[in-house]
């Protein structure tokens, strides 16, 4: 079973190893999809929608809503936002019952980046399982 939260937050970057528009400092409003994958608990839920949006306002949101990414996160693409965002996260959200899934970041309405657990190994960012 899947659990599914959304987030939205403003911030500005700049793609200083891109050549094209990006490289210019930019803003965009981007939405943050977190979703977990897990079995109900003794009280029927994989976690409680509150609890997870306390998890991510507190290590994700209150850190880049109005921020510039190139303070916090080197070459802040979609791409690395989205692992970024997985590392920050990924262990806070680790139950017996569930665990991280997939982190979705938009950039715009209709461009998003999915980030998995195999893609974080691969990236060789985390060992966890």
């Amino acid at each position: 079973m899947l659990l599914s939260k959304d987030f939205v937050f403003d911030a500005a970057h700049n793609l200083i190893h891109y050549h094209g528009k990006c490289e210019k400092l930019h803003g965009h409003t981007y939405k943050l999809r977190v979703i977990l994958e897990g079995t109900p608990d003794s009280e029927g839920m994989i976690m409680d929608f509150l609890e997870l949006k306390e998890i991510v306002k507190g290590r994700v949101i209150s850190r880049l809503d109005h921020s510039y990414l190139n303070d916090i996160i080197e070459q802040p693409s979609a791409e690395n936002i989205a692992l970024w965002v997985w590392n920050e996260i990924d262990d806070a959200v680790k139950r017996e019952n569930c665990r991280l899934y997939e982190v979705h970041v938009w950039e715009t309405a209709d461009s998003c980046v999915i980030v998995r657990r195999e893609d974080v190994l691969n990236e060789g960012r985390t060992e966890r399982i």
